[in-house]
C-alpha cells in the first residue's frame, strides 16, 4: 500500500500524516523557519571562520586540514551512526526531532565561543605561556570541534525529517524553497556581513547563535511526525553493535545501483569543491576585497535566488537524476572556459558568479535527488552513507587541491582544472545512473530496490 497518496479534496498524506493545503503551507513555513536559521549558520560560519583562522598563520594545507577535511572526516563516522539509530528509533516524538533537538546545544555553544576566541587566546597565552597563534588554534579547535559534532548530528537527521514529513510530490518545489532560503541567509550576510568579518566576528558569532538556538528549537516544537512501522523482531531485538555495522554496509552498498547512485552524486557535489574552499585566497590574488567579493557572492545568490523554485519544479517534472545530469555537465564546460579566462579582476568576477550560479543549479536540481532514489523507510540510513562517501571525498579532495597550490605557487587557476575532471567523471556516472533508473520501472513504476535479505515494506 502507498504511504503517501493525494486525495480529491486536495488532502496529501505521507505515512501516517494528513495535509490539507493550508496544513502543508503551514509546515512549510516551520520547516524554513528552522532552515533559515540553519541556513545563516551554514553561510556566515565558513568564510568568517576561514579568516579567524587565518589570523593565526596557518598555511594552506593546514587550513584545508581544519577547515575542510576535519568536518568532513568526523562525518564519515558520526553520520551513519545518528542515521542508522534514528531510522530505528520510536518514540512520542518521532524518530527525528529527539535527535535535532539534542544537537542544538552543542550548535550553540560552539558559535558563541568562537565569538570569544580572540578574547579566550590572548588569556590563555599569558597564563600557559604560549604564543597567540598557538593559542588561538587550541582555543578556535575546541569550539570548532562542538560546532561540528551537532552540526554533523543536525545535517543527516535535518533532510530525513523532510522526507518523514513532506510528500514526495512536492520535494523538488520544496527543495527548491529551501535552496531559495539558503540563497536569502547568503545574500544577506555576504552583501552587508562579509566585509565586516575581519573586524566584527564576536557580534557575527554571537548573533549566529542566537539565531540558530531560537530558531531550531521553534522548528522542533511546532513540527509534528508521524506514526512509524515497528521494527522487524530482529532489528527490535539488537544484533550488537558489530551487528549494526554489518547491517549498515550490507544493506547500502551491496546492490550495484545504490552504488552508482552515490558515485554519481558524490562526484557532482564534489566538482566545485576546489574554488569553494580556496574562493577568499583566489580572491585576494586577485587583490579582490573581502567587500568586493562579498557582493559578488550576493549577486550569485540574487541570480540563483530567482532559478530555485522553477529548478525545483524542474527537478519534479523532468527527475533529479536528469536535470543532475544536465547542470554538471554545464560546470564541466564552465570550467573549462575558466581555464583560459581569468585574467584580471574583471573576468574573476565574471567567472565566479557563474561558477556560483552553475554549482547552485546543480545543487537545487539534485535536492530531491536521494530522497526519489533510496528507499524511504530507511532513507536516513541511505542518506548517510551517500554523505560518508561524500564527506570522505571532501576529506581526501581538499587537502590534496591545497597541496597542489601549495607546490605551484598559489596558482589558484588549477582549481578549474581539478573541478573539470570531477564534473566529467560525475556526468558519465549520471548516465549510469539513469539508465538503471529506466531499467528499474522508470519514472511510471519505479520502486526502490532493496537487498533480498531484507523484508522490504517499501513503498517507493
Amino acid at each position: 500500500m502507498s504511504q503517501e497518496n493525494h486525495s480529491a479534496r486536495n488532502q496529501w498524506t505521507v505515512g501516517t500524516l494528513s495535509y490539507t493545503t493550508a496544513g502543508l503551507v503551514l509546515l512549510f513555513c516551520w520547516l524554513l523557519a528552522g532552515d533559515f536559521a540553519w541556513s545563516m549558520k551554514e553561510r556566515g560560519v565558513a568564510n568568517t571562520a576561514t579568516l579567524l583562522v587565518k589570523s593565526f598563520g596557518v598555511s594552506d594545507f593546514v587550513y584545508s586540514l581544519l577547515i575542510v577535511s576535519f568536518p568532513n572526516f568526523t562525518s564519515i563516522f558520526l553520520g551513519p551512526v545518528v542515521s542508522y539509530l534514528s531510522d530505528r528509533h520510536r518514540g512520542r516524538f518521532g524518530r527525528r526531532i529527539p535527535y535535532l533537538a539534542f544537537t542544538t546545544p552543542f550548535i550553540v555553544t560552539g558559535l558563541i565561543g568562537l565569538a570569544f576566541t580572540p578574547m579566550l587566546a590572548n588569556r590563555l597565552a599569558a597564563e600557559a605561556n604560549l604564543s597567540i597563534h598557538t593559542a588561538g588554534l587550541l582555543v578556535f579547535g575546541l569550539f570548532w570541534i562542538l560546532l561540528d559534532f551537532g552540526t554533523t548530528l543536525a545535517n543527516v537527521i535535518f533532510v530525513a525529517l523532510v522526507n518523514d514529513v513532506v510528500p514526495a510530490a512536492f520535494l523538488g518545489r520544496f527543495f527548491g524553497l529551501f535552496r531559495a532560503i539558503s540563497l536569502g541567509a547568503g545574500i544577506l550576510f555576504n552583501y552587508f556581513l562579509l566585509g565586516k568579518a575581519e573586524t566584527c566576528a564576536l557580534l557575527i558569532f554571537l548573533g549566529l547563535g542566537i539565531l540558530y538556538g531560537i530558531g531550531f528549537t521553534l522548528m522542533c516544537v511546532k513540527v509534528k511526525e508521524g506514526e512509524y512501522p515497528p521494527l522487524p523482531e530482529e532489528e527490535a531485538a539488537g544484533s550488537g553493535p558489530l551487528g549494526a555495522v554489518r547491517n549498515y554496509f550490507r544493506e547500502c552498498f551491496s546492490l550495484g545501483y545504490y552504488r552508482w547512485v552515490i558515485a554519481a552524486y558524490v562526484a557532482g557535489t564534489l566538482a566545485a569543491l576546489p574554488l569553494n574552499a580556496y574562493t577568499i585566497f583566489y580572491a585576494q590574488s586577485m587583490d579582490v576585497s573581502m567587500d568586493l567579493l562579498g557582493k559578488y557572492l550576493a549577486l550569485t545568490y540574487v541570480l540563483s535566488f530567482v532559478l530555485s523554485y522553477p529548478l525545483g519544479m524542474l527537478a519534479d517534472r523532468f527527475h533529479p537524476i536528469r536535470t543532475s545530469m544536465a547542470a554538471i555537465f554545464g560546470y564541466f564546460l564552465f570550467s573549462v572556459a575558466g581555464i583560459f579566462c581569468v585574467r584580471g579582476q574583471v573576468s574573476f568576477a565574471v567567472v565566479f558568479v557563474l561558477h556560483g550560479v552553475i554549482s547552485g543549479c546543480f545543487s537545487t536540481l539534485s535536492s530531491s535527488y536521494a530522497q526519489r532514489l533510496f528507499p524511504k523507510s530507511i532513507f536516513a540510513q541511505f542518506n548517510s552513507a551517500m554523505m560518508m562517501v561524500m564527506f570522505a571525498g571532501f576529506t581526501v579532495t581538499a587537502p590534496l587541491v591545497g597541496k597542489i597550490l601549495d607546490w605551484s605557487g598559489n596558482q589558484y587557476h588549477y582549481v578549474f582544472y581539478a573541478g573539470g575532471l570531477i564534473a566529467l567523471v560525475a556526468t558519465a556516472c549520471f548516465h549510469v545512473v539513469l539508465k538503471k533508473y529506466r531499467a528499474l520501472g522508470g519514472d511510471e513504476h519505479y520502486r526502490a530496490p532493496l537487498p533480498e535479505f531484507r523484508n522490504s515494506r517499501e513503498d517507493a
